[in-house]
């Protein structure tokens, strides 16, 4: 088996799945992770980024959709006048809660795929992976890039 090539084909399904599923109550899965770690504890806009593992770029383009869509806001920091606290509306809350049932459905789908006897070690595995080699995601460090190469010029 080509383990890259598995992973990688389960990452696409997957997250095609749950867009899909997502959108049908005005969400991606990029803004469900951010609104559920909101959610969860109150955080500046440089740790939610790190702790939804998404680089700062991406966090700002996500917070100004969510907070077009009122889902959340950007309130300035009590302890830190420079910083800026993540808070969900009632109206995020709402789409986490119903984000949540989603994506419990799909998960209970998904692992219903596997054999009952097989489903323990494949959760035990998939944990020690993410939690061990695959803990650092490569999109939030600098992405590899190729070297260019050099347009070869006639004499």
């Amino acid at each position: 088996m080509d383990l890259l090539f598995a992973f990688n084909q389960a990452s696409f399904a997957l997250g095609n799945e749950m867009a899909a599923r997502l959108a049908e109550v005005g969400i991606s899965p990029r803004q469900y992770c951010v609104l559920r770690t909101a959610r969860e504890e109150e955080l500046t806009q440089i740790r939610l980024a790190e702790k939804s593992m998404l680089d700062k770029t991406t966090m700002v383009v996500t917070l100004d959709e969510l907070e077009r869509a009122g889902l959340a806001e950007r309130r300035p920091s009590p302890a830190d006048r420079r910083a800026r606290i993540v808070a969900v509306t009632d109206k995020g809350a709402a789409a986490v809660d119903a984000g949540r049932r989603i994506v419990e459905e799909l998960q209970a789908e998904l692992l219903a795929s596997v054999p009952p006897e097989l489903r323990p070690a494949f959760l035990e595995g998939l944990e020690a992976l993410v939690g061990g080699p695959l803990a650092s995601p490569s999109h939030v460090e600098r992405a590899m890039r190729r070297p260019r190469e050099r347009a070869l010029v006639p004499n």
